[in-house]
């Protein structure tokens, strides 16, 4: 089962810069092949289908944990995608086109079909599919993919990153720059385990540090790098058997932590009246009160 909660994993800048074509960028993190829907599905279809989970509970309690995390890394995406879609448009009368400063932009589909948020696309515009997703049922072979996939997913936030200087974007971009760099270790020590091969020595792929992303080097100076989380207040604990010793590439300690990170709020997404979203009036919202409170038998 999942538990969820109101929160997302990082503050995002509120910032008033309306960037639909950076958003169409970080559409690519979200649909892409290497995307945040692909690392969560992969993940989670070889949890539900893991063979030997009890012989092997280290491995089934790593990718479970790490599945756990790519739900949040969606939701996280797709908040960065909103920040940069605000404020694209104003309201005008239907008459004064008021999506027509919209019309060239790279992803029109934003604003045709999702009242400027974000949708399980890729930068081009292509739906998500599960041909993205790999379970082979065999360990060894699993892993060699998601570590793969791991560092194909970095080389992308990194791309990411170099695009656009919207604050939204590079602050979400440098966490899962950080976050991801946790996962490629973590699949490179349960591969050592697995196979005696020292994986951790390709780390990083790219050779390059997150130390040099400003918003990814802040999250390493406080040691997010080194923890892993279970994701649960009582199970997947055996993830201490992979995650373990130190970080490859600064020699730090490794950290598993029971649970999950602190969060921060949910951001709040304003109307867009001429996309007709959420289209509920004043006067429409005066009524729902209204039989909210009737429905509850609250005096005004």
């Amino acid at each position: 089962m999942f538990r969820r909660m109101d929160e997302i994993m990082i503050e995002i800048p509120d910032v008033e810069k309306p960037d639909p074509n950076a958003a169409a960028a970080i559409q690519e993190l979200l649909g892409g092949k290497f995307g945040e829907m692909s690392t969560l599905n992969n993940y989670l279809y070889q949890s539900f289908n893991f063979r030997s989970k009890e012989k092997l509970k280290p491995f089934y309690d790593l990718v479970m944990s790490i599945t756990a995390e790519e739900l949040g890394h969606v939701e996280l995406v797709s908040h960065a995608i909103n920040k940069c879609l605000r404020g694209s448009t104003d309201y005008k009368e239907p008459d004064k086109t008021p999506l027509g400063s919209v019309k060239d932009a790279r992803l029109s589909y934003h604003f045709l079909a999702g009242a400027q948020g974000a949708m399980p696309y890729d930068s081009m515009g292509n739906p998500w599919t599960g041909a993205n997703v790999f379970n082979s049922g065999n360990l060894v072979e699993d892993l060699l993919h998601n570590f793969f996939l791991e560092c194909g997913a970095r080389t992308h936030k990194m791309k990411v990153y170099e695009m656009t200087d919207h604050p939204a974007a590079r602050a979400v971009v440098g966490f899962l720059l950080v976050r991801g760099g946790v996962h490629v270790v973590a699949y490179a020590k349960a591969l050592e385990i697995a196979t005696g091969v020292d994986v951790t020595k390709l780390v990083p792929i790219p050779s390059l540090s997150n130390k040099a992303f400003n918003e990814a080097w802040k999250y390493e100076e406080k040691g997010v790098h080194t923890k892993l989380y279970t994701w649960s207040e009582n199970d997947f604990t055996a993830i201490d058997q992979i995650w373990k010793g130190t970080h490859p590439e600064d020699g730090l300690p490794l950290e598993v932590i029971q649970g999950s990170p602190q969060g921060f709020p949910i951001p709040e997404a304003p109307a867009v009246e001429e996309e007709f979203a959420p289209g509920i009036s004043a006067e429409d919202f005066k009524l729902i009160a209204k039989r909210l409170k009737m429905s509850g038998n609250i005096a005004d």
